[in-house]
């Protein structure tokens, strides 16, 4: 059997996939991670895992990197330039390719075509880039991380006693990254997942009200869920230390595209892949509040 290769190695899903796919019982010898700066994986490289330098934006660094490589775990770059992106993205496909990899999973992005706010074109275009290949490929379409809402700043929020928003009725089909990790590390090591493609959210999305009804049940203590116009709620959060560029995107477009449906679609795909691994909202929540 030829090696794992893994992009984005030293990011937190790559990261995480490699102490999964170590974990289902792949030798840390088969496994490469593929970084920029093998300083940030330091913690990988004293497991025994191989790094190689690997750049998408220098398609010269990319042949050796892959080489040797029998399955991939594309990584999605983190540009928040899309049309790079796609150029990023095509560059990893043809270098893929060239290597002679047999199956690429790729971290894509959950139900991309009922989506609208930009990032589903990335994701949508890099899914065609690698069925040109007529590689075997995997499309792990990955839901928005639970991460986002629960985290280390949660006791803070839960500290506030009030979630601001603007999507009043809005569902999330939210799912933490280390499940997203544990999925492509499984389908990275069983058979039967050559051409599929897998939406990757939760099977009970849930709204803003039940997520500070959640933490409120944590906690002991009493949070609310306040919907506002999107301008006070882009102040509300700011005022709360929040970037205004972040504040924004999270208001203006993650917030409306949740108000108008586009994550509230439920799966069953991530609870198939993982089983008892997966990870629901309250216990997301007590992990971080509890410890």
């Amino acid at each position: 059997m030829g090696k794992i290769i893994v992009t984005g190695a030293s990011g937190h899903l790559g990261t995480a996939a490699i102490h999964h796919l170590i974990d289902l019982g792949v030798q840390v010898g088969d496994i490469v991670g593929v970084v920029r700066d093998k300083a940030k994986a330091s913690a990988l490289a004293e497991l025994g895992v191989e790094l190689r330098l690997g750049d998408y934006d220098n398609a010269a660094s990319l042949p050796a990197a892959f080489e040797g490589g029998e399955k991939l775990l594309f990584v999605s770059a983190s540009s928040m330039d899309n049309t790079l992106r796609v150029r990023q993205h095509a560059t990893v496909v043809e270098a893929a390719r060239d290597a002679g990899i047999q199956h690429i999973a790729y971290t894509s992005f959950a139900f991309a075509e009922k989506m609208s706010i930009g990032l589903e074109n990335v994701h949508l275009a890099t899914e065609y880039a690698i069925r040109t290949t007529g590689i075997a490929y995997t499309f792990l379409r990955n839901g928005f991380y639970l991460d986002l809402l629960v985290n280390e700043t949660t006791p803070g929020v839960i500290a506030g006693g009030t979630v601001v928003t603007a999507a009043p009725t809005g569902k999330l089909n939210y799912v933490t990254r280390d499940n997203l990790a544990r999925a492509a590390a499984v389908v990275l090591t069983q058979d039967g997942h050559a051409n599929q493609t897998y939406e990757l959210t939760s099977p009970q999305p849930f709204s803003y009200d039940e997520y500070a009804s959640v933490l409120s049940e944590v906690s002991g203590k009493s949070v609310s869920h306040q919907a506002l116009p999107a301008p006070e709620a882009v102040s509300a959060l700011v005022s709360a230390g929040v970037p205004e560029g972040g504040a924004g995107f999270m208001i203006h477009v993650v917030d409306t595209a949740i108000e108008s449906g586009q994550f509230s679609s439920p799966s069953n795909d991530l609870t198939t892949l993982i089983g008892d691994a997966y990870t629901p909202l309250k216990s997301a929540v007590e992990a971080v509040v509890k410890g």
